[in-house]
């Protein structure tokens, strides 16, 4: 199911890497928080073998994104695990190389959308199954769904798997500006302006999708927010979204840390 990069991924010379000064507190702090969320999405079940994939930009770097190596499963992923890649396919820190999918999705979205500096792409099963459904994926029925409202956009050409740079173009057009995609017949990307802000939507977005599917599987009648309501509450949760997703991380750090779960090495 999964594909590693070709020969264009080799590393860079220690010298050359150390020119980057990929070694400063902003890095580090950054390589923390996300193999944090790599472990909590384990804990929670987000994953899929060692197929899934999120990247996160280098501080200090528009043109550097770490990401998980290819052959690992999220609960194996630690800081100094994750590679820094640039946009070429080049690997400039860390051993192995990413999964060719994921190279080739998480440069071109990376490249084509600034503003995303971290992009978690996962085959978790609830949101997932909304994206084998005909029409739209997420209804605005609860309250944890309107998190999300008029920030989600629809991949409908499935077209095998991402092993180009058109391929990741295509999914980067289709994203728009919506900080969430679904992309049909596959699975989820979730994009957020920091990491933290990716975690908490991905989470989020699971557990909507989760009940949801619970209301449908009622077969009863399904009740939607209207659009006013559903807009005002959106705006609501939208103006305390970075402090709230900084805190949701911090408290999933904590709790790895008490469970013993080794993260941040």
């Amino acid at each position: 199911m999964a594909h590693t990069l070709s020969a264009t991924g080799s590393s860079a010379s220690s010298s050359s890497t150390a020119a980057l000064q990929l070694d400063s507190d902003a890095v580090n702090e950054a390589r923390i928080q996300l193999a944090a969320c790599f472990q909590l999405a384990a804990q929670y079940g987000l994953e899929e073998g060692i197929c899934n994939h999120f990247s996160a930009m280098v501080p200090g770097h528009d043109n550097l994104f770490f990401v998980n190596p290819y052959g690992y499963a999220f609960s194996e992923i630690t800081a100094s695990r994750l590679l820094i890649c640039d946009f070429d396919g080049q690997v400039l820190a860390g051993e192995g190389k990413p999964e060719a999918t994921a190279f080739f999705i998480h440069a071109r979205l990376h490249r084509l959308k600034p503003r995303v500096k971290a992009a978690f792409h996962t085959h978790m099963p609830n949101a997932t199954a909304l994206c084998l459904l005909e029409g739209p994926p997420l209804l605005w029925l609860g309250q944890t769904a309107l998190k999300f409202y008029g920030r989600t956009a629809v991949d409908e050409h499935y077209n095998g798997l991402a092993l180009d740079d058109s391929e990741g173009d295509r999914i980067a057009a289709a994203a728009g500006d919506a900080d969430v995609v679904f992309l049909k017949n596959h699975g989820v990307m979730v994009m957020g302006e920091s990491i933290a802000e990716a975690w908490d939507d991905l989470y989020y977005l699971e557990r909507a999708a989760q009940v949801q599917l619970k209301a449908m599987s009622s077969n009863h009648a399904l009740k939607a927010v209207p659009h006013e309501i559903a807009q005002r509450t959106y705006e609501q949760m939208r103006a305390a979204d970075k402090e709230s997703a900084q805190a949701h991380l911090e408290s999933g750090m904590r709790e790895l840390h008490r469970r013993g779960i080794g993260f941040d090495q």
